[in-house]
């Protein structure tokens, strides 16, 4: 397979150069660069294909990265919101896209600055739950098919039962974990909270997705679509965001969150700990079956 810079050449007609990896996740090389002009760039690169394979990367691969890419021009569209870099180009094995630095430390402001863009961002609002392109999360494809329906009807049915039946199926949870979410998606409708239109989030919007630059959070690695603003609040308490006081001050200033979202906190997060569930096994199942104890019991959590 041509190398990396040749690929890049092909596909913009410019020359990558210093490039050196930097690491990896999800089976993909992570790689940094500069084009020619002196733009600095971060590469999502796919692996290359088994010994007898064809040349071009599976299916899978190059749908993740078009969704990436897609959701990062979609965020970067909301007038107001977070850092969101730039696509610079995206093929069927590579993603390329502005790399954000120097990087820095989150402080207080920044975080509360992070939080009142996150709500303008949720604002710019979707046309509906879903996305019109195929979905991933981290490496598992994600249902983006678009519904009017009630929010809670949408999430039981496209992020928690998906997932619920692939965790079953791999023998991560046992039969009563697999009970006691689906008395959570039979009770889907009290849970839910008040009626929102659709936001426009992130959608996997953990600590490790928010890059702290120029004063600024930015977003990489979304999972992008029209869905419950709560649900990217949820994901920055469950993995422990820096300042995470200050961003949901800085939220809350900007557009106030319905009553009660405090009792729907591990609701929101029982779609992530599901996919955890379905990439890492059953060491997440502990913190999904609390999880899902917690929405059905309606107690404070975050």
């Amino acid at each position: 397979m041509p190398s990396l810079a040749a690929r890049v050449k092909d596909l913009l007609g410019m020359e990558l150069a210093e490039f050196r990896d930097v690491g990896g996740q999800h089976g993909y090389r992570h790689v940094t660069g500069t084009l020619a002009g002196g733009r600095r760039v971060f590469a999502k690169v796919a692996p290359e294909p088994a010994a007898g394979a064809g040349p071009e990367p599976a299916t899978g691969v190059a749908d993740a990265f078009a969704a990436e890419a897609n959701g990062l021009r979609w965020l970067a569209a909301a007038a107001g919101g977070p850092l969101v870099p730039q696509v610079i180009g995206v093929a069927g094995d590579f993603l390329l896209i502005e790399l954000l630095a120097p990087l820095e430390q989150a402080t207080a402001a920044t975080a509360r600055r992070f939080g009142a863009e996150l709500a303008r961002m949720h604002a710019a609002g979707a046309p509906a739950f879903g996305a019109p392109w195929p979905g991933y999360i981290a490496s598992l494809p994600l249902d983006n098919h678009a519904a009017e329906a009630d929010w809670g009807s949408w999430y039981a049915e496209r992020r928690l039962v998906p997932y619920l039946r692939r965790a079953q199926d791999d023998g991560a949870l046992s039969r009563a974990d697999v009970d006691l979410v689906e008395t959570v998606v039979r009770r889907i409708g009290e849970l839910a909270g008040p009626a929102e239109p659709p936001s426009r989030i992130h959608g996997d919007l953990w600590s490790g997705n928010v890059l702290w630059s120029a004063g600024r959070g930015g977003l990489i690695d979304p999972a992008a679509h029209g869905g419950h603003r709560e649900t990217d609040l949820a994901m920055l308490a469950l993995f422990g965001a820096p300042h995470l006081t200050e961003i949901r001050r800085g939220y809350t200033e900007t557009t106030p969150l319905a009553d009660g979202w405090r009792s729907r906190v591990s609701l929101h997060q029982l779609h992530p700990l599901l996919v955890h569930v379905c990439l890492f096994g059953s060491g997440y199942t502990a913190q999904l079956r609390a999880a899902a104890r917690t929405a059905l019991g309606g107690r404070n959590n975050g």
